[in-house]
């Protein structure tokens, strides 16, 4: 995942986040603000994922958005 393009295309990623992982609230998203590592971390605190699948969560989300 390119976080540089994450965080340029942050404020169009927030609403299909919003979608895919329901759980996050607006304050994490916030705190997020396009970072990878924060989206990977909050993954696995609200959903409970090791390490390893909220990256692959994430990454696999980043592809299929085409961002």
């Amino acid at each position: 995942m390119n976080t540089d393009t994450m965080a340029g295309n942050w404020k169009q990623l927030k609403g299909k986040i919003k979608e895919k992982w329901g759980k996050l609230t607006d304050d994490d998203l916030t705190t997020i603000e396009g970072k990878a590592d924060q989206l990977i971390g909050r993954l696995q605190e609200r959903y409970g994922y090791a390490q390893d699948r909220a990256k692959k969560e994430a990454d696999d989300f980043y592809r299929s958005c085409n961002c």
